[in-house]
């Protein structure tokens, strides 16, 4: 079966967190921040990768006028590979080329393999954050890419 994709509500919310625990640990986002991040529909739009009744990823994008952001993006480590990651992602682009003319995102510094992904949907690198994650003190690399 593969996964499909539908808006994020909040009841799937222990199902992110589990995952969020999973793949980002110890520079997780709390359920407050999910919470709050729903709240905002103007502005920002979350989906999950659902397989069956299993949420085995979710995305998050935060679009304005001027700019948007890929705010988070995750795949169950048992899932990854099978281009779940690439679907939620072109998504997100999707949206925000509806709405915004560049889209940004960080991503941890060692993380090779969303960096590819990223590269191939047309992000470049512009900057570094370092110790960007907390509490773990990671880098991150941040990446724009114009409205195609």
């Amino acid at each position: 079966m593969s996964a499909r994709l539908r808006p994020m509500r909040l009841a799937d919310l222990d199902a992110v967190l589990e995952l969020e625990e999973e793949l980002f640990a110890p520079d997780t986002w709390t359920r407050a921040m999910y919470c709050d991040e729903l709240s905002r529909t103007d502005t920002r739009s979350y989906l999950v990768a659902e397989d069956g009744d299993r949420v085995v990823g979710y995305a998050g994008l935060i679009a304005y006028d001027d700019e948007a952001h890929v705010a988070t993006i995750g795949v169950a480590e048992d899932r990854q590979g099978e281009g779940i990651g690439a679907r939620l992602l072109d998504a997100l682009l999707a949206e925000a080329d509806r709405r915004s003319p560049v889209v940004l995102l960080e991503v941890r510094a060692d993380n090779e393999v969303a960096q590819g992904l990223y590269r191939r949907r047309g992000f470049t690198e512009v900057g570094r954050r370092p110790r960007y994650y907390q509490p773990s003190g990671t880098d991150a690399v941040v990446m724009r890419r114009e409205k195609l």
